[in-house]
């Protein structure tokens, strides 16, 4: 529909990065759909294109890591928006520390936090996964 798509392209979403670890595989990547979804129990939902590496290790993984980008930072939004884990370490080219869970968490994010990947819901060309957020920080 031209008007849904219309007004969607108005719209100014801050710009997430979703990192997670299954066994030995690091992934993370820029997502394009995302949502507060309750306010108590707090909830989050991440939407994870089923043709991206960092679904397929989402798939076995307990949490994923979501990190708020700040606008300064195009280039690691570009880093995680247009590599693929496939045939590039993203995890090599940026700061990172581990964090909860062993995740890898972003230095240069403003906040973060990691989430318990409570369900997954199949929502077309995505997977959502709902997180209940576990840990984090966030500046005051």
């Amino acid at each position: 529909m031209d008007a849904f798509e219309k007004l969607v392209s108005m719209l100014d979403y801050p710009m997430f990065v979703v990192t997670t670890r299954a066994g030995e595989q690091r992934a993370g990547c820029l997502i394009g759909f995302s949502s507060q979804v309750s306010i108590g129990p707090p909830r989050f939902l991440v939407g994870l294109s089923k043709k991206n590496y960092t679904f397929r290790v989402a798939q076995d993984a307990t949490h994923l890591a979501v990190h708020l980008l700040p606008r300064r930072h195009r280039e690691l939004a570009r880093l995680f928006g247009s590599k693929t884990g496939d045939d590039t370490d993203k995890f090599a080219r940026c700061s990172w520390e581990p964090g909860p869970h062993d995740l890898p968490i972003l230095s240069d994010a403003t906040g973060w936090f990691v989430g318990e990947v409570l369900n997954r819901y199949d929502l077309g060309d995505h997977v959502g996964h709902m997180l209940e957020p576990v840990a984090g920080d966030a500046p005051d």
